[in-house]
């Protein structure tokens, strides 16, 4: 009688988990098929899952506006691997002071982090343009890539992660062993943490990749423009919409985020696996 359970518990949780995927799958399924599709049948059937036959006509149209695509994938490209690359270095960097070393100001510095981390950046953004501004220092792509060295959030992240994995008496062995501070952090800590870097490195490239409302601000000129910039200028006038060529668009946007994730998913299923393991 339990079996009889237990096995009708397992089809249920497996139709459930099949259900959910497919409902996850979904939109991504129709955005592809949309791309293939032209402005009336959009209009008349929004949702369709046969693809159609103006998949190249809506590509003519993309590359046919006054911006050109790819320079816009290449600017989003640099600027989010750029702001990944910065943020988990300088955050773990910054995590790994506040757990190994023992320092005057470390608690208060660390409330300093907690209290920037409630300041919305929407708050800063006036005097951040303003400091750009003077120093001429507008539609630059590092302007967007530099203040991810400083971001307070995963470095809460990290310290939570690091404090019970990181044993202060492993970084004592390697410098008995004569290892230097920073080849100690670079060859020994990043390694334990590869976990945490994978999970934040999905969603520091997903927000960096999807922001919209920085390079809007900062960014003026069409060959200094980002791919969601080009996207939302896709809309046209009032009076028409390629609505094919935004869903290609939208497509192209979100294929490098769809690349990232299935790289990195392993290293993030890896560190719950191993957490399991140590529970």
């Amino acid at each position: 009688m339990k079996d009889n359970s237990f096995r009708i518990s397992k089809i249920f949780v497996f139709i459930l988990c099949v259900i959910l995927a497919i409902l996850s799958i979904l939109p991504f399924l129709i955005m592809i098929i949309n791309s293939t599709r032209s402005t009336y049948q959009i209009q008349q059937h929004a949702v369709s899952l046969i693809p159609s036959k103006y998949l190249f006509n809506n590509f003519k149209i993309l590359t046919g506006k006054s911006f050109n695509p790819a320079v816009g994938f290449m600017n989003s490209m640099i600027i989010s691997v750029g702001v990944t690359a910065l943020a988990l270095y300088f955050s773990t960097l910054t995590a790994y002071a506040l757990v190994i070393y023992d320092w005057k100001l470390k608690k208060a510095f660390f409330s300093f982090i907690m209290a920037i981390m409630m300041i919305p950046a929407q708050i800063t953004m006036i005097g951040f343009y303003q400091m750009i501004y003077k120093i001429h220092m507008t539609n630059h792509l590092l302007v967007l890539i530099l203040p991810a060295i400083a971001s307070p959030s995963m470095v809460f992240f990290m310290r939570q992660y690091m404090k019970p994995l990181l044993s202060p008496s492993l970084v004592e062995s390697a410098r008995i062993d004569g290892s230097k501070e920073f080849h100690t952090f670079n060859v020994i800590v990043l390694p334990i943490m590869k976990p945490a870097l994978a999970t934040q490195a999905i969603f520091t490239f997903v927000s960096s990749w999807n922001d919209l409302f920085k390079p809007l601000v900062l960014l003026t000129k069409q060959n200094k423009y980002t791919l969601p910039i080009m996207v939302s200028l896709l809309k046209g006038d009032i009076y028409k919409t390629e609505y094919g060529c935004v869903y290609l668009g939208l497509a192209l946007t979100a294929l490098p985020l769809i690349v990232v994730y299935f790289l990195l998913s392993k290293y993030i299923i890896a560190g719950v696996a191993l957490g399991s393991v140590k529970g």
